[in-house]
C-alpha cells in the first residue's frame, strides 16, 4: 500500500507539472491569465489536503496537498520568475491573500444572518469556513515571504553556480520549503493539533517533490526550452518593487547603449561595461581577454560599392562576430569598422584561438558585392599578463592590431613571444 501511494504521489507531481509548465510554456498563445488561475485556484484544496488528509509512504505520513501541489506551486512560482519578472510573480501571491482575508470577512460576515432550514438539515460550518480561512490566510503570507526567498536565494546562488541552473532550482526548493515546513507545520500543531511526528514525514514528502521536480525542470529546460536566465545580485528592501525595477531597468539598459547599424554595443557603453567585466574577472582569479579587430581595406569597399554595401558587410562581420563568440563575451563597435570584444574567463591562449576562429571565419563567409572575401586584421591583449585595467589591455590590444596592419593583414597578432596567426 505504502509503495502504491508512492506511485500515486509521483504520478500526481508528474501530472501536475506538465499541466502547469504547459500553460507557462504557451502563455503568450493562451494568455499568462490562463497559468496564473490554474495556480491561485488550487489553494484552497492543498490547504484542506494538508489539514485532513494524509496517506502512508515509505518514508512517513504525509499530506499530498502539502507535499505534492504546495511544492510543486513554489517551484512554478521560481519558473514564472525565470521566464517572466516579479511584477508578474506577486500577482497570483497578492490575489490569494487578498482573496484569504475576503474568504475570513465573509465567514464572520455570514454569521450575523438568521438562515432558514433546509429540507435536508443541513447547513453551514462556519467555524471550518473560519479556521480554514485563517490557515489559508497563515498559508498564503508563508507564500509570500517563501516567494520572496526562493527569488533571492536563486539570485544569490548566483555567484557560484550561474551556469547550474538545475543544481540552484534544486537547493531553492530543499532550502525554502524547509523553512515553509517549520512554519505551516507550526500552524497544523496549533490549530489542528496534527502530531510531531508528521512534520518530519512531511519535510521528507516535500524533498522527495523538489527532486521530482527538479528531474522535471531540467527536461523541461535541457530538450524544450534550450535556455537560462543569468542572474544577478544586489540589495533588495521592497523586494518586489526592487526586482520589478531591475528587470525593466535591465530591458531598457538592453536597448540602450546600442549601436544602430550593427546592433552589437556602442563605445559609450564599452566604456562603462569593459572595466567592470575586467575589474570581475580579476577579482575571482580569471583572465580576461580583450580582442580588437579592424576590417581590411573597408574604405575601398565603400568607395567601390557605397556606403549602403558597406554597411551590409559590417553587419554581416557582426553576425559572424555572434556566432562565434559566447554568451559571457561582450562586443562593442569601437569606431567606423572597428570592433572590440571582452571575453572574461579566458586566458590569452584561448584567446587567440577566439580571434582566430573570427578571422577564419568572416575571411570564409563575408564577401563584397562582386564575391572578393572580406578579411580582418586582429590583435589580441589580456589581463593581467598586459595590465590589470581595461585601458591598459585595449592600448596593447590596438597596438598588435597595429602590429597585424603593417604585417600584411588578415592575422591575429598576440603579446610578444608568440608569432602572428595567419
Amino acid at each position: 500500500m505504502e509503495a502504491f501511494n508512492l506511485l500515486l504521489f509521483a504520478i500526481a507531481a508528474v501530472g501536475y507539472f506538465t499541466l502547469m509548465v504547459t500553460l507557462l510554456h504557451f502563455r503568450q498563445r493562451l494568455g499568462l491569465g490562463m497559468f496564473l488561475t490554474a495556480l491561485g485556484v488550487m489553494h484552497f484544496m492543498e490547504t484542506y489536503l494538508a489539514a485532513v488528509f494524509y496517506v502512508a509512504l515509505p518514508f512517513g505520513i504525509a499530506s499530498p496537498g502539502s507535499s505534492v501541489f504546495f511544492t510543486g506551486k513554489l517551484m512554478m512560482i521560481l519558473m514564472l520568475y525565470r521566464q517572466e519578472d516579479a511584477a508578474t510573480v506577486r500577482q497570483p501571491i497578492y490575489g490569494l491573500f487578498v482573496g484569504n482575508i475576503l474568504t475570513v470577512a465573509v465567514a464572520w460576515l455570514l454569521q450575523l444572518h438568521t438562515p432558514i432550514e433546509l429540507p435536508r438539515g443541513d447547513g453551514a460550518n462556519f467555524d471550518f469556513l473560519k479556521e480554514m480561512g485563517w490557515l489559508m490566510v497563515w498559508g498564503t503570507t508563508l507564500l509570500y515571504l517563501d516567494s520572496i526567498g526562493i527569488i533571492l536565494l536563486y539570485e544569490r546562488l548566483g555567484r557560484f553556480l550561474k551556469h547550474w541552473i538545475i543544481v540552484r532550482f534544486m537547493i531553492c526548493g530543499f532550502v525554502i520549503l524547509t523553512f515553509d515546513q517549520i512554519g505551516f507545520f507550526g500552524a497544523l500543531h496549533y490549530f489542528l493539533e496534527i502530531p510531531a511526528s508528521a512534520f518530519w514525514d512531511g519535510w521528507k514528502a516535500k524533498m522527495f517533490a523538489v527532486c521530482i521536480y527538479a528531474l522535471l525542470f531540467a527536461v523541461y529546460e535541457v530538450w524544450i526550452r534550450r535556455e537560462g536566465i543569468p542572474a544577478s545580485v544586489r540589495p533588495i528592501s521592497d523586494v518586489f518593487s526592487d526586482l520589478t525595477f531591475r528587470e525593466r531597468y535591465n530591458d531598457l539598459l538592453d536597448r540602450t547603449g546600442r549601436d544602430v547599424l550593427t546592433g552589437v554595443y556602442d563605445r559609450a557603453r564599452m566604456e562603462m561595461e569593459a572595466p567592470v567585466m575586467v575589474r570581475e574577472a580579476l577579482r575571482q582569479g580569471h583572465s580576461a581577454t580583450v580582442i580588437i579587430l579592424d576590417a581590411d581595406h573597408f574604405k575601398e569597399v565603400n568607395d567601390r560599392f557605397g556606403h549602403l554595401q558597406g554597411d551590409e558587410v559590417l553587419k554581416a562581420i557582426t553576425l559572424r562576430l555572434g556566432s562565434i563568440l559566447r554568451s559571457a563575451d561582450r562586443v562593442f563597435r569601437f569606431g567606423g569598422e572597428e570592433f572590440v570584444a571582452v571575453c572574461p574567463a579566458t586566458d590569452h591562449a584561448e584567446g587567440m584561438g577566439l580571434a582566430e576562429r573570427l578571422r577564419w571565419t568572416i575571411a570564409n563567409s563575408v564577401k563584397t558585392p562582386d564575391g572578393e572575401p572580406v578579411t580582418i586584421s586582429i590583435g589580441v591583449a589580456t589581463a593581467d599578463t598586459d595590465g590589470v585595467s581595461f585601458t591598459t589591455v585595449l592600448s596593447a590590444a590596438d597596438q598588435r592590431l597595429y602590429q597585424a596592419k603593417k604585417s600584411g593583414r588578415n592575422c591575429v597578432v598576440g603579446k610578444p613571444g608568440l608569432e602572428k596567426i595567419d
